[in-house]
C-alpha cells in the first residue's frame, strides 16, 4: 500500500495529538519518543522458517476482519485510522482480505521457553530519543512518517518513511531516535523472551 502525500501530511499533523493520549510503556523523560503497546500475545513456539522468520504487515478493511484473519502468530491492531494485521511467519504468504504493506526480515533468531509478540506505536518530533536499552529478543521497525535512526555498537542506521529494518540481535544495546526533519511515526514489532524483563537499561 502506498501512502499519499495528503495522508502523510495528515498523519504528521496528528502526531502531537497521538502523543498526548498515548499510554507510555514506562516513565519517559522529556524529549523521549512516545511508545504505546497496541497489541501483544504470548506463544509457546515460533513457526519454522528458513532462512528466518519475517513480520508480514497488512491492512484489512476493519479490525474485526484483521482479528478473524489472525492465526496463532498474528496480531490485529488499529493505528492511524487503519486496521492492521502483523503476522510472524516464513517469507511470503498472505492473509484473507489483507493488502500487504511490508515484509520485515529475516529476523535474528530468538530462543526462549516462551515468547512474547508485541506491536508498539512510536512517535515523536525531530530530536526525540530513547535511552540506551536492550530487549531479550528482536525489535523490528516499519516507518510510516519522518525518519528513524537506530544506534548500535556498529554505528547508526537511518530508516526513511516507507522503509523497514529487521533490527538487532537479542540483548544488543540500542538507542532509537527521530532524526528527520518532520515528526516520526513508526510501528515496532517485537519477538522476545516472555520470561525475562521486556526492556533493560544498557550502555554502549
Amino acid at each position: 500500500m502506498k501512502w499519499s502525500l495528503f495522508r502523510l501530511a495528515a498523519l504528521a499533523c496528528g502526531l502531537f495529538a497521538l502523543q498526548s493520549t498515548a499510554v507510555a510503556q514506562q516513565d519517559q523523560p522529556a524529549g523521549s519518543l512516545v511508545l504505546k503497546a497496541i497489541a501483544e500475545r504470548k506463544v509457546a513456539t515460533l513457526p519454522a522458517g528458513r532462512p528466518g522468520l519475517y513480520w508480514r504487515v497488512e491492512n484489512l478493511p476493519s479490525l474485526a476482519q484483521a482479528q478473524a484473519a489472525a492465526g496463532l502468530t498474528g496480531l490485529a491492531a488499529e493505528a492511524v485510522g487503519q486496521a492492521w494485521l502483523f503476522t510472524l511467519a516464513p517469507k511470503g504468504g498472505s492473509s484473507a482480505g489483507g493488502t500487504k504493506v511490508a515484509e520485515v526480515g529475516p529476523l535474528p533468531t530468538v530462543v526462549a521457553p516462551q515468547y512474547l509478540l508485541r506491536i508498539n506505536e512510536g512517535s515523536g518530533p525531530p530530536g526525540s530519543i530513547t535511552v540506551v536499552h536492550t530487549h531479550p529478543g528482536t525489535e523490528a521497525f516499519y516507518v510510516l512518517a519522518g525518519e528513524l535512526c537506530i544506534r548500535t555498537r556498529e554505528g547508526v542506521a537511518r530508516v526513511a518513511a516507507g522503509k523497514t529494518s529487521a533490527g538487532t540481535h537479542a540483548d544488543a544495546p540500542v538507542q532509537i531516535s527521530s532524526c528527520g526533519s518532520t515528526n516520526l511515526y513508526e510501528l515496532i514489532m517485537f519477538v522476545v523472551d516472555a520470561t525475562r524483563p521486556f526492556s533493560s537499561p544498557a550502555t554502549f
